[in-house]
């Protein structure tokens, strides 16, 4: 059995797309999941399976929250592995970290084309910085993420990718859970 971190995008936000975590740990576990947890209410669900194909499990949960709640979500796969990985390749370390929830990483469904990448370059987000690594994007904001224009719905269209974007408090929160 493998750990997996499925990370759910655009629910519960806003009045949208409303899942209640307890729900949602039913409906998943007519899956091939054990040991099933979630963590806050945004969507992120750590599981274990002998499935070992992230691609498998992305469909399988987002046809199955189809199928129960009536509306598409993306889903993002992602391991204990990775998230360490992520930690330690964290190019902001060196900032100011009085923020405990800085940097956010931006978890994206495939690998950014390095042209599109440029795009997104270009763009001012007045102060917010972002840098990519692999699937993920590290984003710094100069204010707060509830004031930028490094968003989400921003990041998709320049890159064309799907994205869901966690705080740095949630990756480490997730990384403690899955270790458990």
């Amino acid at each position: 059995m493998k750990t997996y971190i499925a990370l759910l995008r655009g629910i519960n936000v806003s009045g949208q797309k409303i899942i209640k975590m307890e729900l949602l740990r039913k409906v998943l576990a007519e899956l091939d999941f054990v040991n099933i947890s979630t963590y806050i209410q945004s969507g992120n669900i750590i599981f274990e399976t002998a499935i070992g194909n992230s691609a498998i499990l992305e469909k399988q949960i987002s046809e199955k929250i189809e199928q129960h709640f009536g509306f598409v979500v993306p889903v993002r796969m992602t391991t204990l592995d990775e998230l360490k990985t992520i930690v330690d390749q964290n190019p902001f370390v060196a900032e100011n970290l009085a923020d405990p929830t800085q940097p956010y990483v931006a978890f994206l469904s495939g690998e950014p084309a390095a042209a599109d990448l440029a795009q997104l370059g270009q763009i001012d987000f007045q102060g917010d910085r972002f840098i990519s690594k692999n699937r993920v994007l590290y984003l710094w904001y100069a204010r707060s993420a509830a004031d930028t224009k490094l968003s989400n719905a921003v990041i998709e269209k320049k890159l064309q990718l799907s994205a869901t974007s966690r705080n740095w408090k949630t990756v480490l929160k997730l990384i403690a859970l899955a270790q458990k």
